[in-house]
């Protein structure tokens, strides 16, 4: 059964850095586009970045551009999300998509 576990989340003042990690079991997805998605209190879930099967071609949201950087390591079936700048209006609950498959999701939470 396919599983998409994150982690990292957590409580960061304003300015300061997270890395998320989502480790993916059950299937290889090498193959495939990983991406992150973000949902923020009382918003809808918003694409955040994603990154292309080889890790060549990567893209983010206008709101994360310059501050956010998307990898993968296809060896360990893993995407990370390596997010600095943080501000308030990051605060959600970040989840992990590959194709259909969705992640439970991990707090980010970041204090003025």
């Amino acid at each position: 059964q396919e599983q998409l576990v994150e982690s990292g989340g957590g409580l960061v003042q304003a300015g300061g850095s997270l890395r998320l990690s989502c480790t993916a079991s059950g299937s290889t997805f090498s193959t495939y586009t990983m991406a992150w998605f973000r949902q923020g209190p009382g918003k809808e879930r918003a694409f955040v970045a994603a990154i292309s099967w080889s890790g060549s071609n990567a893209n983010y949201a206008d709101s994360v551009k310059g501050r956010f950087t998307i990898s993968r390591d296809n060896a360990k079936n893993a995407v990370y999300l390596q997010m600095n700048s943080l501000k308030p209006e990051d605060t959600a609950v970040y989840y992990c998509n590959v194709y259909t498959y969705w992640g439970q999701g991990t707090q980010v939470t970041v204090s003025s």
